[in-house]
């Protein structure tokens, strides 16, 4: 009876050949998953990114036609924790140099012009100076260029906003609350007739009666008193906005 034969163990070449073509149909398959994503509309792309990133104020969600400037702006607006650090950043954004009409200087703008965190949101505070025509409540070229520049940021939001007025004692010739409320209400009405949603907004008078408090928590005779307050409520309470 003859011997039976042994199997021969497979050579090392053989064995390299198998690993190597294993190696190969993951990177096909790499590949054609590559191409397939490729392939994909770029709008259905944008519309995953726009929802799944923290925007929760964007109305037009995956419309794909958001502004990046304002996409930046309302990030901004949503962190009121970081409005000390980013103030200057979000009047550099709605208020680019280059688009400043000639009557409005920077420095001008800077100082009538304060960003503040508040406990539901963050304001932007313009004093009566750079807002309107001088001892009235009619919205000056100027005023009406500033307020301007807010619309499309915040017709890209749902947050309520509140539209307070404030004087002081030097403009004792009118009625303080009466002058404070129709300074609020010429900046509200501005806005609701550039498309914001007027259900959105609350209006408050405070006349002379909250000034505008150093840090020893003294009046300060400025005229920051006479200012009207742009808030917008962007730190939304447990289970978003009413």
């Amino acid at each position: 009876m003859g011997k039976k034969k042994k199997d021969e163990p497979c050579p090392p070449l053989a064995l390299w050949l198998v690993t190597f073509s294993d190696l190969m149909t993951l990177l096909l398959t790499f590949f054609v998953l590559l191409l397939t994503m490729a392939s994909m509309d770029n709008a259905i792309l944008t519309t995953v990114t726009l929802t799944t990133a923290d925007l929760g104020l964007l109305e037009k969600r995956g419309s794909g036609r958001v502004n990046v400037k304002e996409r930046m702006i309302i990030d901004l607006m949503e962190k009121p924790w970081e409005v000390l650090e980013k103030k200057q950043r979000i009047k550099d954004l709605l208020f680019p140099d280059d688009e400043l009409p000639e009557e409005i200087e920077k420095a001008q703008l800077d100082e009538n012009l304060e960003v503040l965190a508040k406990q539901d949101g963050v304001a932007l505070v313009f004093t009566d100076k750079i807002l309107f025509i001088e001892g009235s409540a009619e919205l000056s070229t100027k005023g009406q260029f500033l307020i301007g520049r807010l619309v499309p940021m915040m017709t890209e939001t749902t947050a309520p906003i509140n539209v307070a007025g404030y004087t002081d004692a030097a403009e004792g010739a009118q009625n303080p609350y009466e002058l404070s409320g129709d300074r609020a209400l010429s900046v509200l009405s501005f806005m609701v007739g550039k498309g914001v949603p007027n259900k959105r907004f609350s209006l408050s008078a405070y006349g002379n009666d909250v000034p505008v408090m150093n840090e020893f928590g003294k009046p300060v005779p400025s005229a920051m008193n006479r200012r009207v307050e742009i808030l917008l409520k962007t730190a939304r309470p447990i289970g978003g906005y009413q």
